[in-house]
């Protein structure tokens, strides 16, 4: 930056710090305080209503307005004689921004309602975004053209993360959507009580919206199909139920459309599955059988299956990025990377996941609660690891919760299970943040525990926690040492899960859980 330059910006930064109280704090206090004073200082809206705008706004607004210049500017490129692979993950990084520009529209507060709780989810998922981008150029060997994407080398992760610390520091937590504690049934208080319904009645078929049946006895033969017409047919405004019979559905769906409800007829019985892998060609991000994005999305008695098998690698069954989501009665089925908690607010109940390398991963908010978690046996060599929870910032309320599980070795491990160690998780990123409370660990978990992703890396900046496990893996005398992990009091979770993790209360279940006041 020109020396010119920075003498404007300090110019600029004393002027800020003159024109608003002492309880907005500046930008030294963002993790890119250069970048935050100079983007601050170059928006029009400085000059025009930094009067009117608190120091807040005005900065989520300057962020919305570079990240628009910088769409422009990857909308614009000609990408006519890019590779097949170069193109793979430019698309995943266009589709990630677009949805990163739609989160820092609703984080202005241009809707209702807006919390400190709702802002702090969606500013995490656009840094989730940014990380999934560069992830993709990774995986296919094209690390070289990252510092040539837009996406990086215009400061726009350093940007969202100062927005990211500027709403921490400046945002009031409280308690959006009426708080979302578990109801005595043990459902989230956001379901509404007509999806409760749904979600227990035997029979869903008289209540669907749409029928999916392969044997033609539906409204469509494919659940790609009957998502696409649920668009024509109200989907969005309302919630909309699809009912999925009994049937191997082979295809790679995608939804985008909120409040949808996919109801099949049980565990193995309803099952989509599909085969994409990085080995392939693929991105992770790319690679899932089933993907989500529509905000309040609803799955029951389904499962989702990925059977790439382990030699492919990264090859996703489910990935969510859907905020206020649930999975309930539901079985995720693969090897490496299985259930892709991508982004924002996740809750499971009653589900199966099944996997080896890193099979239960994301940057999401996500508890995981009453659920069987089946450890698979790996390719030869290989280590398990459950979790790889995958938070970049210190500021971000992301985070893996696994309550009143079981950890256990699936039936193809367990004649073999003394031959591979299995794990509770790995950092992927600098700030992984996982818990395991008042879960069955059998004998399959390694008696350190937690295992390390590279040398030092992430061992004093990560979350890992334990807390009233029980069976022959849970004993924390041969755990880990360091820095990062907590053997947990009931003073430690409780100050954990208010305080800290996934927002406090407002996410976390109410009753019976290790994860409020008063445990």
């Amino acid at each position: 930056m020109a020396n010119q330059a920075l003498s404007f910006i300090c110019t600029v930064f004393l002027l800020i710090s003159l024109s608003y109280s002492e309880a907005i704090p500046p930008c030294s206090q963002t993790p890119y305080p250069d970048v935050c004073n100079y983007l601050i200082s170059t928006s029009p809206l400085y000059t025009q209503d930094q009067e009117q705008l608190g120091f807040r706004d005005l900065a989520f607004r300057a962020t919305m307005a570079h990240a628009q210049k910088v769409h422009q500017l990857a909308s614009a490129m000609d990408l006519g004689s890019i590779d097949s692979r170069v193109n793979g993950a430019w698309t995943d990084c266009m589709e990630v921004f677009e949805d990163t520009i739609s989160q820092l529209s609703r984080s202005t507060g241009s809707m209702s309602p807006v919390s400190f709780d709702d802002t702090q989810t969606w500013l995490s998922a656009t840094l989730a975004n940014q990380q999934s981008c560069i992830n993709g150029f990774n995986e296919l060997n094209l690390a070289s053209h990252i510092p040539s994407l837009p996406f990086v080398s215009n400061n726009m992760s350093e940007i969202l993360s100062n927005s990211l610390a500027i709403n921490k520091f400046m945002g009031v937590p409280t308690k959006s959507l009426g708080g979302r504690k578990l109801l005595s049934n043990g459902f989230p208080k956001w379901v509404s009580s007509n999806d409760r319904k749904l979600l227990q009645s035997p029979s869903a078929s008289s209540q669907a919206n749409l029928v999916v049946a392969q044997d033609g006895s539906g409204n469509y033969k494919t659940i790609s199909e009957a998502v696409a017409a649920s668009v024509k047919l109200g989907a969005g405004t309302k919630r909309f139920v699809i009912h999925v019979k009994a049937g191997v559905y082979n295809e790679n769906v995608q939804v985008s459309v909120k409040n949808l409800m996919l109801i099949g007829d049980g565990i193995d019985s309803t099952v989509v599955t599909g085969s994409k892998n990085v080995q392939d060609g693929s991105t992770t991000f790319r690679s899932a059988t089933f993907a989500v994005t529509g905000d309040g999305f609803i799955a029951r008695g389904m499962t989702f299956q990925n059977t790439a098998g382990p030699q492919k690698h990264q090859a996703v069954a489910m990935r969510s990025g859907s905020d206020l989501s649930v999975f309930y009665q539901c079985s995720f089925k693969g090897y490496q990377d299985t259930l892709y908690v991508y982004s924002q607010r996740q809750f499971y109940r009653n589900c199966d996941i099944y996997g080896t390398v890193d099979f239960i991963f994301g940057d999401a908010a996500t508890v995981l609660q009453s659920c069987n978690i089946y450890v698979r046996k790996p390719m030869s060599g290989q280590q398990n690891t459950v979790t790889a929870q995958g938070r970049t910032d210190a500021n971000e309320n992301t985070g893996i919760s696994i309550h009143n599980s079981v950890i256990t070795a699936a039936s193809d491990l367990k004649p073999v299970q003394g031959s591979f160690r299995t794990y509770l998780g790995r950092p992927w990123q600098q700030y992984s943040r996982t818990v395991v409370m008042k879960s069955s660990l059998d004998s399959v978990i390694n008696p350190a525990g937690w295992l390390a992703w590279s040398g030092n890396f992430a061992l004093s900046t990560l979350y890992y926690g334990e807390y009233m496990n029980t069976g022959a893996g849970a004993s924390t005398a041969g755990r880990v040492k360091w820095p990062g992990f907590h053997i947990m009091s009931g003073a430690d979770a409780a100050k954990f899960t208010v305080g800290s993790f996934i927002s406090g209360s407002s996410w976390l279940p109410g009753t019976g859980v290790p994860f409020t006041a008063g445990l």
